[in-house]
């Protein structure tokens, strides 16, 4: 018996270990809502294809609170370094968020890009696995996004796709109504909200240099 378990290359299988998923219930968007802008950042990356056949890979984040498109950025793929490089400039257009929401995909649990927003004090709110519905904000962006523009264009190349989007982008988020938004466009929603936190931020400043002064 030894002698043809070693004849036939015969090995004992090793038991593999599933990884552990990192999501949870708790952190799904109607558990866990964004109560003002850069409360909460969404992401999520959905395929489409060039009049060849070459994939290509968008990149999607939501400000699930002012529902502004932050980026839709376009790649045949893109990597870990990518992603950090193109969040650094978005932190410095838009701010840092406490939080950014996702799923388990592998792009979003790297390591590098978890350690890197741990550094930032970002939180990750990872939702369950298979249950897109908990990080719907996105999923409702992207199934417009699908069915009023993947489908309807054609897209010659990468560069092609990255001008469109351009485009879309820009019309979603400053002339497209948004009824959750009693009616405003999300950029105009966002502007309104960061002119009333100033306001609210410059009244409280006053409140307390009178309050010191009649101390």
């Amino acid at each position: 018996m030894h002698r043809l378990w070693r004849q036939e290359g015969l090995k004992v299988p090793r038991k593999t270990r599933k990884k552990r998923a990192l999501g949870s219930g708790s952190n799904a968007c109607h558990r866990h809502r964004a109560t003002h802008a850069n409360h909460v950042w969404s992401w999520d990356f959905i395929f489409d294809r060039t009049e060849s056949g070459q994939t290509l890979k968008w990149f999607v984040i939501i400000d699930e609170f002012t529902r502004r498109c932050i980026t839709l950025d376009v790649s045949r793929g893109f990597k870990s370094t990518d992603i950090i490089d193109r969040l650094s400039e978005l932190f410095v257009m838009y701010g840092i968020p406490e939080h950014i929401r996702s799923d388990n995909g592998p792009e979003f649990i790297a390591k590098a890009i978890r350690d890197w927003l741990c550094k930032l004090e970002v939180k990750t709110l990872y939702i369950d696995p298979g249950s897109p519905w908990e990080n719907g904000y996105t999923e409702s962006f992207n199934s417009r996004l699908r069915d009023e523009f993947l489908r309807v264009e054609q897209f010659a190349n990468a560069a092609h796709a990255r001008a469109a989007a351009r485009a879309w982008r820009e019309d979603y988020n400053e002339y497209r109504p948004h009824s959750s938004l009693g009616g405003l466009p999300p950029a105009e929603f966002a502007r309104r909200c960061a002119a009333s936190a100033t306001a609210a931020s410059s009244l409280q400043q006053r409140s307390d240099k009178l309050s010191v002064s009649l101390i």
